[in-house]
């Protein structure tokens, strides 16, 4: 595995509105799995570019469901980089299917996606994520972190200085 370090990374992530009061939080992916986590892993997701933040979060969706575009200021001492695909003289075996169908395998076929067993691997071998080509971006670059990974040396911060995604409106109602 190809380990960087990434400091003060600007990344961008689009939160549906029922996790915009917990921007760090990697609950939503810990629901159902992701293409790198299993369920119960919380995990979140960026991009590097604000584009590609909407792009995941459209995803093969003709229309864009309502969200709030966050950006986050990163910085990690141990990320898998992944962006360069799969190349074997660099990887193991079962990096060849990163980009699987995770989700037709998992809720389709009800087979565990390999890609899980990547994520398990990089949890285990003590980094806190990993940088990897967008599918929905052209090959833009996203990012994913397991925030209970994370060490001292590590951090995450949200972009919010008004504050705004801690306020509830009485409009929205709770969740």
């Amino acid at each position: 595995m190809i380990r960087v370090q990434l400091s003060d990374l600007t990344a961008y992530r689009v939160l549906d509105p029922r996790w915009s009061s917990s921007p760090l939080s990697g609950a939503g992916a810990a629901k159902h799995g992701g293409r790198v986590n299993r369920p119960g892993i919380e995990t979140l997701y960026l991009a590097l570019d604000h584009n590609t933040a909407i792009l995941e979060y459209k995803q093969l969706s003709t229309l864009l469901r309502p969200g709030t575009l966050v950006s986050y200021q990163v910085s990690v001492a141990h990320v898998i980089d992944f962006r360069e695909g799969y190349i074997p003289s660099s990887w193991e075996s079962m990096w060849q299917d990163f980009y699987c169908d995770w989700r037709e395998l998992w809720f389709n076929q009800r087979i565990e996606p390999p890609s899980w067993a990547i994520g398990d691997a990089v949890i285990a071998s003590g980094a806190t994520g990993i940088l990897f080509k967008s599918r929905y971006a052209g090959g833009d670059t996203n990012l994913a972190l397991y925030p209970d990974a994370f060490t001292n040396l590590d951090s995450m911060a949200v972009y919010d200085p008004d504050r705004l995604l801690e306020k509830k409106d009485p409009l929205w109602g709770s969740w």
